[in-house]
């Protein structure tokens, strides 16, 4: 990237407003342009003593790339593209929609979190570099990861301050195969014995409404959702009258807001430890492993996983699924799964 995009940048980052509303031009793609407040902002970095992650990915960018950093600005170039070509209209992002983007100060990053996408470890590693919790990511236990208050997110800031962010910091995210992300928010939170809060939460509730004739159990502990049933519960438009789909099943497009806010680096699930060791690189920070996902855990097997489970799902509930999700398909560059029947 060059001047041009620098300029760009800026001019992005500069259509935050003194409103509370915030509106990211999607005309310009996001310029790796280091600009800083030392003043507001008290990194190390922003005081010239070691690179930014956001210049190190420019120096990387105004080189000859290595595959890995060329896959990454491919990445970049595809989710500029179709965000040009899909969102004609714009709306309004309002505080509240920065409260999945995380902020890391002291290393300059911003890091969209997106549930069933390796969260709990990126929350680890972000912890762990703040000098919140132990050095070493694995040992910081899940519910510290997840405890409110924890991370500063994007969200707490004023709009002067989320500006100087977001023209400074490299921003991230990771997504996921949109079916598989489903299918294992499934499994975790409505089928495993571990998820009785999400059962009793929304499980009670699928039941009561989908199933013709529960039984007591079910309807006090929703314990056993079927997932054809809570396919039809994210279909079913009384849901999405009731508000947002909760995270853990929400597209990724609208907990991260990729046409609006310019992410640096996209990560994918299905090459997650290749791109963590990326964006660590960026940071500085190489000797810091990133957690390896527990055994049974990886692509193949969730791939596998969904299969089984979309195998009987009828392909009229496959294709209305699809067009829900379909944005993510699309900006991520994702085929749509082989299992599905869509013709």
């Amino acid at each position: 990237m060059g001047r041009r995009c620098w300029r760009r940048r800026a001019l992005a980052a500069a259509c935050l407003g003194a409103a509370l509303l915030l509106l990211l031009l999607s005309v310009a793609p996001r310029a790796l342009r280091p600009v800083f407040d030392n003043r507001a902002m008290g990194s190390s970095w922003l005081g010239g003593r070691r690179r930014s992650p956001l210049q190190m990915l420019h120096d990387l960018d105004q080189g000859r790339l290595s595959d890995l950093a060329e896959v990454h600005r491919q990445r970049r170039d595809w989710l500029r593209r179709t965000c040009s070509r899909h969102t004609r209209r714009q709306h309004l992002l309002q505080p509240e929609d920065l409260r999945h983007v995380l902020v890391d100060d002291a290393h300059g990053l911003l890091y969209c979190y997106v549930p069933k996408v390796a969260c709990t470890n990126w929350k680890r590693v972000l912890l762990a570099l703040s000098g919140r919790a132990p050095s070493d990511p694995r040992t910081i236990p899940a519910h510290e990861a997840h405890a409110p208050g924890r991370l500063p997110s994007l969200a707490d800031f004023s709009p002067a301050e989320v500006n100087r962010r977001l023209r400074a910091y490299l921003a991230f995210l990771f997504v996921r195969e949109p079916f598989e992300r489903l299918a294992s928010a499934y499994r975790n939170k409505l089928q495993r014995p571990w998820g009785a809060d999400f059962q009793r939460r929304f499980g009670t509730s699928i039941v009561r409404r989908l199933r013709p004739r529960p039984g007591p159990d079910a309807l006090t502990r929703g314990h056993d959702v079927r997932f054809a049933e809570f396919l039809a519960y994210l279909l079913d438009p009384r849901t999405r009258r009731d508000g947002p789909f909760n995270e853990h099943w929400e597209r990724t497009h609208a907990l991260c807001h990729p046409c609006r806010l310019r992410y640096d680096v996209v990560g994918k699930f299905e090459t997650l430890a290749e791109d963590a060791a990326f964006v660590l690189s960026l940071v500085g920070a190489p000797g810091l492993r990133f957690p390896e996902p527990p055994p049974g855990a990886g692509a193949a097997a969730a791939h596998d996983r969904a299969a089984r489970l979309f195998r009987d799902i009828s392909p009229f509930y496959q294709r209305r699924l699809f067009g829900l999700y379909k944005m993510d398909f699309l900006l991520f560059n994702y085929s749509a799964p082989s299992y599905l029947r869509l013709r």
